[in-house]
């Protein structure tokens, strides 16, 4: 939320104080006024020698004891005046830390559609409102996509689960049948659900960040990446074009592979049907080690290739095929490129196709 400058805090309680401390003050003086004429004889003023300044001297005992009395009063009340201000100061102060405690407790509950939405200038209380209601709208999407996940996982899973319960029914209801074509379809789902099983497993690893870190070249991934998936390219009638400078990173290997790997099967599979190329380069600079993979195909809306990172994406077009994949290919992507504190970008190319962009952190020199 953008707001206009304002006093901080800090200053806001400087001045409360200061101000309130001067009123205390001159309160003082002025009943230091009132007590010298209620009490003209209490003290009085003797020149010393030099004639420059002087001492003050009690006057009468009596008197003495009075003004005494009268001044421990006085000390009492500006003791109570100035707790009950600084309690009221104060209380004013931090009431907006009321309703973030408030907010926070509600958050605590599992409400997460609060907001606490401060008004006025900016300050300190304001900045941590601020930051607040950013976290709680994240936490509530992020919340939000972790249940879409879990519907969609679940229905991924119980696909496969209910086609091998269909066939069961079939081969028992007709014991004739010929089983080899049964054993054959069986065995076609159940590896679609392992393969679905090891890439929730990998994209839940790859979000937990649970991987030793060691360097890794994204040159010499590319190029394996490249000739594992050569014959199915071939196979696809897809050309394969793979060049680019060393790029050093940091990461997990093994991982980073599976990155390049998803990248590269999913520009030969969503492909044209004949004649298609894919490009994969890398190169290193300053700010990091890019990774690109560019395919040729059909033309894709901006709105489709938006969603093609979210779990079970395969755009409006990209229909599933023997070579499809079960929908996590560049969810599993996504998950990678963050755990390794990258960026990921994707983008439709004029004449069709997609454009895939990988950035990650570049080995510092020292490091290297």
């Amino acid at each position: 939320m953008d707001r206009a400058p304002g006093w901080s805090v800090r200053l806001k309680l400087t001045l409360s104080y200061a101000g309130f401390l001067v009123l205390a003050g001159v309160l003082l003086l002025a009943l230091w006024v009132l007590l010298l004429r209620l009490f003209p004889h209490a003290v009085f003023v003797e020149d010393t020698r030099s004639g420059i300044g002087g001492a003050f001297v009690p006057g009468r005992s009596g008197t003495q004891r009075a003004f005494g009395q009268v001044a421990v009063a006085v000390l009492g009340f500006l003791l109570v005046f100035g707790l009950a201000g600084g309690w009221f100061l104060a209380g004013r102060m931090l009431a907006p830390l009321t309703r973030i405690t408030d907010a926070t407790r509600m958050a605590a509950d599992g409400s997460l559609s609060h907001r606490i939405r401060f008004e006025g200038r900016n300050d300190e209380f304001r900045e941590l409102a601020d930051s607040f209601d950013t976290m709680l709208a994240r936490l509530e999407s992020h919340v939000a996509e972790q249940q879409r996940f879990a519907a969609n996982a679940s229905h991924e899973l119980r696909t496969p689960l209910a086609i091998t319960q269909t066939l069961l029914d079939v081969a028992r209801s007709d014991p004739n049948r010929d089983n080899g074509e049964l054993d054959e379809r069986l065995r076609a789902v159940n590896t679609r659900a392992i393969d679905l099983t090891e890439a929730l497993l990998l994209l839940t690893r790859a979000d937990q960040r649970s991987f030793t870190r060691a360097h890794v070249d994204l040159s010499l991934l590319a190029e394996e990446a490249t000739e594992t998936l050569l014959p199915l390219a071939e196979e696809r009638g897809v050309t394969i074009e793979a060049s680019g400078d060393v790029a050093p990173t940091i990461g997990s290997h093994a991982l980073l592979l599976q990155l390049t790997t998803n990248l590269v099967h999913n520009a030969i599979v969503h492909n044209l049907p004949d004649h298609g190329t894919v490009c994969v380069t890398t190169s290193a600079h300053p700010n990091g080690v890019v990774l690109t993979v560019e395919n040729t195909g059909d033309k894709l809306a901006p709105q489709a290739v938006a969603t093609l990172v979210e779990p079970f994406q395969r755009g409006t077009e990209r229909l599933r095929t023997d070579h499809a994949g079960v929908g996590l290919g560049l969810a599993i992507v996504k998950s990678i490129t963050r755990a390794h504190d990258g960026t990921l970008t994707l983008a439709a190319r004029p004449t069709g196709g997609l454009h895939v962009t990988v950035q990650l952190p570049a080995v510092r020199p020292s490091a290297s």
